[in-house]
């Protein structure tokens, strides 16, 4: 081998050296940037989520100890039940009718004043509490209750509303279905 093709056979090996280094250098930088964004979400939450009020029921409807399942508009299985005989908010309880441990499908059982999971024979209070099977000290999901003239409203987050309403895509136009665009 003369010494010219040493040269470039050199040459080479130090041209892919260096792509080799600069391609990990780069890859490197990523990966602690990913880690740095996922950090500081970690860190920093995000702000207060904005909620709405959606009407429920007009409180006459609901008896009391009776129960009545509701879903928001983001899908999320409620249970609205009545505890108290009188018409204000205090009288009324929702809760998430999704199990937290397993995601079953919780329901009310008026004579036995508990919320019963089938998955593994979970029960809940009359509060949400856990007080027997795997969710034994787990709470399920408590969901805030108005009542105005007779109404039942329950507070629900404005980003459930948006995605079931299909207003979630930036320039859609729900009320022209899926071939308008604004």
């Amino acid at each position: 081998m003369s010494s010219s093709e040493a040269e470039a056979e050199a040459d080479r090996r130090d041209f892919l050296g260096k792509i080799t280094t600069g391609a990990m250098a780069v890859g490197l930088l990523a990966s602690y940037g990913t880690f740095a964004g996922y950090a500081v979400r970690y860190l920093y939450p995000a702000g207060d989520i904005r909620t709405a009020w959606l009407f429920v029921t007009r409180t006459e409807t609901l008896d009391l100890g009776g129960s009545l399942d509701f879903k928001t508009p983001g899908g999320a299985p409620v249970v609205v039940a009545r505890k108290g005989p009188g018409e204000t908010a205090g009288d009324f309880l929702a809760l998430s009718s999704t199990c937290p441990h397993l995601g079953c499908q919780v329901h009310w059982e008026a004579q036995n004043n508990q919320f019963f999971c089938p998955c593994h024979n979970g029960t809940f209070d009359a509060n949400g509490v856990g007080t027997g099977g795997p969710p034994k000290g787990q709470e399920l999901l408590r969901y805030a209750l108005r009542v105005t003239d007779g109404l039942l409203y329950i507070e629900v987050p404005i980003e459930s509303i948006t995605i079931a309403a299909g207003l979630a895509r930036p320039g859609h136009d729900a009320c022209l279905g899926s071939r308008g665009t604004v």
